[in-house]
């Protein structure tokens, strides 16, 4: 039998945020006040706040904790997405989607990716992005509900959300002390370690108050105040592989119709995101110091805005990598203490999202058994490095040449996992994914199409496959996708009818 006493009692959170309220929210939601939770931040520390594009499973974080959809976006001046429009990676004036969802439909136990590079190694033309309906709905700026028919093809796509991430933090506090959770407004001291284990004891604080805790969350953001501070969890750095480190961020009126997709637009030293809120734009611009200077980035980001700029600039520096363990002794780090991966694919609230699952799963007693742990680094590591090769290989999967940026990125040199992946796709099309991976065959598919790498080969299995009329076939499915699109209701009708942004007075 468990020992009421070994239980944890009293939790720790240090930071807001979205990655401290995300945590602070579902703990309480789980935990069901069985322990304390406190979570400790400083209103004169500014937060990133520029996390607004996010992944289909955020639609699970909010369920779980059992807010709906229209509460949430109306909160946070959200919008749907459909995928990530990505302009100019391939070459200049070169347009692709990454759309959420699957593309076409399986049909006789294969794969239909199978059957449509079948068709492109024998002569056709159509992009794989115009068999997803996100594209299609992307492309005329509507939106429908995915059906609840497996057999619709209205089925096979999902979306997720751009929102404010600072609304969304201000909802999630409100929701996490409505069950409990106790903030404490003040900067950190000292931090308090058990002479005989090391184990964190407490934090005190600049007014000289201590808090007590038997498990700490660290989501302090880059400086990994306790993580990396304290208990010296030495930081592996990806620079060499991901070597951007800046970003510049502003806000910006609207120009257009609200796109229900992001849009990544690549430029001679980076790329710049514009990411559709309710209200507003959000424009940055994400690049590498060694090929472009602070003042550049601004002025390259300034002459891009549509709209008329709505803030001063947010400069963020930052280095890309991951902590050599993400849970040591008594101390988790979730969000930007942990690690940093580009925003490129919009993975940043994923990975908050994943790692709070992931130790309500394996939550400790008060010893924190080094089994646990291992386990929690094993499957946080694994995640980092699956993210980090997708994100490598929009660099390495170009044909540009035309400035020193895209010349390095084409001569990076590739971890061996990704390079296994490229070669494997390039044989015959297939993909090494498996279940627990976020990025799956479809999203893999979208960049190694979406950027002109294809299989030499079409895949033997399918070459056997000749008594289904395949061009009749994808004929009927682009009808569908037309007629699914045509009945579809505008993206801006559709937020004004289910979500219309309500500011908090």
């Amino acid at each position: 039998m468990n020992n009421p006493n070994d239980q944890i009692k009293k939790i720790v959170i240090l930071g807001g945020g979205s990655a401290g309220w995300m945590t602070a929210a579902m703990l309480a939601k789980q935990l069901e006040q069985s322990c304390t939770i406190t979570l400790v931040e400083s209103n004169q520390i500014k937060t990133v706040g520029v996390g607004e594009a996010t992944i289909p499973p955020i639609q699970n974080f909010n369920r779980i904790l059992g807010i709906t959809e229209t509460e949430f976006l109306s909160a946070c001046n959200g919008t749907i997405k459909l995928g990530i429009q990505f302009e100019n990676w391939k070459q200049k004036q070169h347009t692709y989607m990454h759309p959420f969802g699957r593309f076409g439909a399986d049909f006789d136990y294969m794969s239909f990716p199978y059957f449509w590079m079948k068709q492109q190694l024998t002569g056709a033309q159509q992009p794989l992005q115009e068999f997803s309906l996100a594209w299609h709905l992307s492309q005329s700026n509507k939106f429908i509900t995915p059906s609840s028919d497996p057999t619709s093809l209205a089925s096979n796509f999902d979306y997720a959300y751009h929102f404010d991430a600072g609304l969304y933090a201000d909802f999630l506090r409100t929701y996490a002390e409505k069950l409990g959770v106790v903030r404490i407004e003040g900067k950190v001291a000292n931090v308090f370690n058990h002479p005989d284990n090391g184990f964190i004891s407490g934090l005190q604080l600049e007014d000289n108050q201590e808090i007590k805790g038997d498990l700490f969350i660290d989501c302090s953001g880059q400086r990994s105040v306790l993580m990396r501070q304290n208990l010296n969890v030495p930081f592996h750095s990806w620079s060499h592989l991901l070597f951007n480190d800046s970003a510049i961020a502003v806000q910006s009126t609207h120009t257009k119709m609200l796109q229900p997709y992001t849009r990544s637009i690549a430029h001679d030293s980076g790329w710049q995101w514009r990411i559709p809120l309710q209200t507003r734009m959000g424009n940055g611009n994400v690049f590498s110091s060694q090929f472009m200077t602070d003042e550049q980035g601004l002025d390259c980001l300034l002459n891009s805005v549509d709209g008329k700029v709505l803030t001063e600039p947010n400069k963020i520096k930052f280095e890309t990598g991951r902590l050599n363990s993400f849970w040591d002794k008594n101390c988790v780090a979730i969000g930007l203490s942990a690690g940093f991966l580009e925003p490129l694919e919009s993975t940043g609230l994923h990975l908050i999202q994943s790692a709070i699952m992931r130790l309500i799963r394996l939550m400790p007693n008060k010893d924190c058994d080094q089994l646990s742990q291992s386990l929690y680094n094993k499957e946080t590591e694994l995640e980092y490095q699956h993210i980090k090769d997708f994100i490598i290989l929009h660099y390495k999967a170009t044909e540009r040449d035309d400035s020193e940026y895209w010349q390095h990125c084409k001569g990076l040199e590739i971890p061996d996992s990704l390079k296994q992946q490229i070669e494997l796709f390039k044989q015959f099309g297939h993909l090494d994914v498996h279940e627990k991976d976020l990025f799956k065959q479809d999203n893999w598919l979208a960049v190694l199409t979406g950027q002109g790498i294809m299989p030499a080969k079409i895949a033997p299995i399918v070459t056997h496959k000749n008594n289904l009329d395949i061009e009749k076939t994808f004929d009927v499915m682009q009808k569908q996708f037309q007629q699914i699109t045509m009945n579809a209701t505008s993206h801006e009708m559709y937020l004004a009818k289910h979500c219309p942004y309500r500011p908090k007075r």
